[in-house]
Parts: structure tokens; sequence; C-alpha cells
């Protein structure tokens, strides 16, 4: 399966036939191959930075001080190195790349073992963020709307309008962007995105320090029982898991960047990555930290709501909000429509071509905006994803991956760090849902389904 890098390599090595080749020319992933490095530095902030990171000052309230800027600084270094694994195996064997997630997943676990690993879990992954970025730009739009038009007070009857209309709104723009063919298309997309979710960051703490700490400010966990404690503890674990899943398509942005034997492609991705991880901690650590600390445990599991004054910033930051989901959605999409492409021309056999493309991505797009309208408990279903399909991907599948392949000695440093991460990332998987379950059935007793 695996696909070649630009011409560098003796050609005796590409075994694919002509319709291979051409089918691979074809497909999103491996089309285009001529990303700069500061292509893989947007695109990785855009995948990773999510409006998640709006959510961070309340999983601070649910954590405490001390636990919460442990948690922050852990899951930073931890997801710093499955990254670095993943950008290292990407062309561990000579003349051979992984473009895709599930691909690095065969080799190490073999050909149907890896699929049935990997690809599960990356679509759950992938279409679960997708849906919950359905909502978070139908939500935004929403407040958006509702900060210009409505008073202090609320909206009238005349100017209220219900989310489900602004989804489909945000939907409209994916059902023409999706279009683009592969993940150099959507660059500009993506730059824009990344710019946005810098500034919507700076916008959401540098409004707090304006606002100042709350005279009455308490930094008490937010709930008040016990059992209200560990699963208010276990759904933030599931956010801030949430808040550093780009590992989910880093191989296929790397697959991107041109690569030779002299050149490999892991020297520019890697640059791009340490570029990517620093616009990420200047995103989190201030909003996390200035956000708890200015309103402790009274903020909104969406700090924009919490900031309702001056109304044009919050506007404007909503604003932001939306494009810089808009380019996430699409940068998740890209692997999904590579996948659902693979199976339609090379297990179905269906001609590729623009009107195979439009039918499969529309349908797609669709059915999120579906899942979208009828689910919208937003926090609830983070810290489900989060923990279910996020700490796989990111936290430990690299690292059996790595002592799958390269079999380190026991005991040694490598070993060691890859089992301590690996047994981190189980004790998150099991955890987070767990909060995260108990907040959708909270929300769910109160919701009316298509109000």
């Amino acid at each position: 399966m695996g696909t070649q890098a630009p011409e560098n390599y003796p050609p005796e090595k590409d075994a694919r036939t002509a319709r291979e080749k051409a089918i691979d020319d074809w497909l999103p992933i491996t089309s285009s191959r001529n990303a700069k490095w500061w292509y893989s530095a947007f695109h990785n902030v855009t995948a990773m930075v999510g409006a998640g990171v709006l959510s961070l000052p309340y999983a601070m309230s649910e954590l405490g001080w001390g636990p919460g800027i442990a948690v922050l600084i852990v899951s930073w270094i931890i997801t710093l190195y499955t990254l670095w694994q993943m950008v290292e195996m990407h062309e561990m064997v000579p003349g051979k790349r992984f473009d895709r997630y599930h691909e690095l997943g065969q080799h190490a676990f073999g050909e149907k073992l890896g699929l049935w690993i990997v690809v599960p879990q990356q679509l759950v992954v992938e279409v679960g963020v997708n849906i919950v970025y359905m909502v978070t730009g139908g939500k935004s739009l929403k407040k958006f709307h509702d900060v210009l038009v409505c008073d202090d007070s609320g909206c009238d009857s005349k100017h209220n309008i219900k989310t489900t209309y602004f989804i489909m709104i945000f939907a409209s723009v994916h059902f023409v962007l999706s279009q683009l063919p592969n993940f150099n298309s959507i660059s500009g997309v993506s730059l824009a995105a990344a710019v946005m979710s810098l500034s919507y960051s700076t916008i959401a703490w540098g409004a707090s320090v304006d606002k100042g700490k709350l005279p009455d400010v308490d930094y008490h966990l937010r709930a008040t029982t016990t059992p209200g404690k560990v699963f208010g503890f276990f759904g933030a674990l599931g956010d801030v898991a949430f808040a550093y899943a780009g590992h989910n398509v880093v191989l296929e942005i790397q697959a991107t960047i041109p690569s030779t034997p002299e050149q490999p492609s892991k020297k520019p991705m890697w640059k791009g990555v340490i570029v990517a991880y620093i616009v990420v901690a200047l995103c989190y650590f201030p909003v996390a930290l200035i956000g708890y600390w200015a309103f402790g445990k009274a903020v909104d599991d969406n700090i924009l709501i919490t900031l309702s004054k001056p109304k044009w910033l919050i506007a404007l930051a909503n604003m932001m909000v939306v494009i810089h989901v808009i380019g996430s959605y699409q940068i998740y999409a890209m692997p999904v429509f590579d996948m659902i492409e693979t199976v339609l021309v090379k297990k179905l056999h269906f001609p590729p071509g623009l009107t195979l493309r439009l039918i499969a991505r529309t349908v797609y797009v669709a059915f999120t905006m579906f899942i979208a309208i009828t689910f919208p408990f937003f926090g609830g279903l983070l810290g489900f994803f989060g923990g279910f399909a996020f700490a796989p991907t990111t936290y430990f599948l690299p690292c059996i991956m790595w002592l799958a392949i390269y079999k380190p000695k026991r005991f040694s440093l490598s070993w060691l760090t890859n089992w301590i991460c690996i047994i981190l990332g189980v004790l998150l998987m099991i955890l987070s849902p767990i909060g995260g379950l108990r907040q959708i059935i909270l929300d769910a007793k109160t919701y009316k389904f298509y109000q």
C-alpha cells in the first residue's frame, strides 16, 4: 500500500501498476507532495487547537490548581513525544512512506490486525471531531448573532433563531469546501484557521485580564458532592486529552511533504511540529490559567460565555472560532475522504473522478450535520470522545507501535518512557469517558430533540 517518495528512489522499488499509480495520484493524501515545512506548522496548529481551548478554564475548575497545571503540562510533554515518534516512523523502511495512520499500524501489527486496531479508532476520532465541530460552529454562529442582535436580557421571539439553523448554515460552507481535492489545496483555509485560533485564545485571556479577578472568586472544586467531584475530575481529564489530539492526521500531513534519502520529510515536518507546539502552548496555558484565575469555579464551559462584555469583542471572538472550526473540520475530514474514496475506487472499483468525489463528500458532510443537529451536547461529547478514542491514538498507540517495531531493550530509557506513556494513556482512556457519559446523561434529561 505504501506509495513512493517522489522520483528520488530507484524506479524498480515502485511495484505499483499504472492504474494503482493513477489512483494514488488522485487520492487526497498522496496526490500532492510539494508542501513546505510551514504547511505542517499551521496544519498541526489547526488540527490541535480546537475550540476545546475555550473549555480549559472549566476543566481547571474541576481539577483545581495543582492537578490542573500538572495535567496540562504532562499532556503537552507526552503528546509531543508521541508525535515525534510518529514523525520518525513515517519513513523508517527505506524507500517506503507510511502515508496513513493505518499503514503504520499494518506494518507494526500485521495487515489484518493493524487495520482493525487503527481504522475504527481513527474514524471515531475524525468523525467525532467533525460532529463536535459542527455543533461548535453552529453554536458560535448563534452566539455571534445573539450578541449583535439581542439585548442583555436575551432574544425576543422575532430574533430568536434555533441552533439547528445555525448548524445548517455552518454546514453549507463545508458542502463547498469539502470539494477541495487534498491537503495542499486547503492550506489557505488552514492558515486562516491557525491565525484565528491564536487570535481568539488571546482575546479570551486578554479580556479575562482586563476584567480582573472576581471580588469573591472561589477556587474550590466546582462540584459539592464527592461523586460529583470524582466524575467532574474524570470528565476534565477527557477535556484536556481532547485538547492535544492532532495525532490522527499527522502522518497524512507529513505525506504531503517531499522526501529524498538525503533530505527526508521528517526534518521539515519536525520543524513545523515544534513551531505548532509553541503556538499550542501560547494558546492553552494563558487561557486555562488566566481564565481560572479570573473566574474560579464560576467559569462557564465556554469562557467566551463568561466574558459577556465588551459586546463587539465577544462577537469578534465567536466569529474567529467559526473560521477556525471551518479549517479544523476540513483537516479532520480529509483522511476520512481519503478512506471513503480508497474503498470506493480500490475495493468497489468505481471510476475515480469528480462525480464520485462530489457525491461521497456531500453525503459525509450531510451525515455529520444530521448527527450534530440531533445530539448537540457539546461539553459531554468532548469528554466522552476525548477519552474513548483520542487517548489511544494520541497517548499510547504510537508507543505500542514503537515497542513492536524497534523492540528497545527491557528497562532501557526508551522502554520505560513508552511504558509510562502507555499506562497513563490507558488510565485516561478508562477514566475520562465515565465523566463525559455522566454529563451527556445529565444534559439529555432536559433536552428536547430538534428544539
